[in-house]
């Protein structure tokens, strides 16, 4: 049955995937985002321009429509006052405007980090804003859903990672005992449209099903297998990484310009538990990393981000399931 759907963070990585399966399933998407000719939505998609702490954009956002997912948030701030007007105070803002609205179905996106609000001010405004939705949950019929670290063709925030998984050796800031979960950009829209069209309420943490998540051997030895050789993982000292943050810092106080690299960054890196504790939002045939990896690094490359390496990488055709590791 289609639907009219309001969205937000439309334009971002996770949100692109949750627009274009919503316009697969035959719902009529409206989009709120701040400069529409910048946007590059498909033409199928309705665009209202402005942001969560705009009242009016909220209200025509908001006519009509039987759910609203929320995307949108703010990944790095100058301040923590940055952190919490989006994803606290903007969420509040939205979720108020839904509640008069009388909107029917209200799925908030937030993040694992919301599970340890304690190591930053990233963690602790996505938890301050799943906190101000469970207050509203009974009139929103809200559900809020967790994901962990979501990768795929298109994202930027998982390229470091995929770069140096190319590498014969590679740095990783982060502890060799962590574990942690993973989702591919498109099992997280599958999952989203399911709860747009479903009933669960409370919260969820999602990712690709696999128990007890993934360790650093895990992801090394699929991509060996995909390099054709061996890669010796060298895990940096938190010091590093936290001189490095200290650094970024004090440049984004002098250019005004907020960056990726900071403290709190460098705590969830060195935190040891991002398993998905399980749920009952899940989908079938989930796209496990030893597929998705491949996939990813061969979009990578035709696209520019990473260079080519003719004759070393096998390609994405090969049976990637081989490869996981026991």
């Amino acid at each position: 049955m289609s639907r009219i759907i309001a969205i937000t963070g439309a334009t971002g990585f996770a949100g692109g995937h949750v627009l274009s399966a919503l316009l697969a399933r035959g719902h009529h998407v409206r989009a709120l985002v701040r400069n529409p000719a910048a946007a590059r939505l498909p033409d199928a998609a309705q665009q209202v321009r402005g942001d969560v702490m705009d009242a009016e954009a909220l209200l025509q956002l908001l006519e009509g429509a039987d759910a609203v997912v929320h995307l949108a948030g703010l990944l790095s701030g100058l301040r923590t006052h940055d952190y919490f007007r989006v994803n606290a105070h903007g969420t509040v803002a939205l979720a108020e405007a839904a509640a008069r609205a009388g909107t029917k179905r209200f799925v908030h996106v937030s993040s694992l980090a919301a599970r340890e609000p304690q190591l930053s001010a990233y963690a602790a405004s996505k938890r301050a804003g799943e906190d101000a939705i469970s207050k509203l949950s009974a009139r929103l019929n809200a559900v809020i859903i967790r994901p962990p670290a979501v990768y795929g063709p298109g994202d930027k925030g998982t390229l470091p990672l995929i770069k140096e998984l190319t590498r014969p050796v590679a740095a990783i800031p982060g502890t060799a005992d962590a574990r942690f979960s993973l989702i591919h950009g498109t099992d997280l829209a599958r999952i989203i449209v399911a709860a747009v069209e479903g009933t669960e309420t409370g919260i969820h943490e999602v990712s690709d099903g696999r128990a007890g998540g993934y360790a650093w051997p895990d992801l090394i030895g699929i991509a060996e297998h995909h390099r054709g050789g061996r890669i010796r993982p060298v895990f940096l000292p938190r010091a590093v990484p936290q001189g490095v943050a200290m650094v970024a810092e004090a440049l984004s106080r002098i250019t005004g310009r907020p960056g990726m690299v900071n403290r709190g960054k460098v705590r969830e890196l060195y935190h040891r538990d991002w398993v998905c504790r399980t749920g009952t939002m899940n989908v079938t045939n989930p796209i496990a990393f030893a597929q998705g990896f491949p996939e990813t690094l061969a979009w990578y490359r035709d696209a520019g981000w990473l260079p080519r390496k003719p004759g070393a990488d096998r390609t994405a055709r090969e049976n990637p399931e081989d490869s996981t590791p026991a």
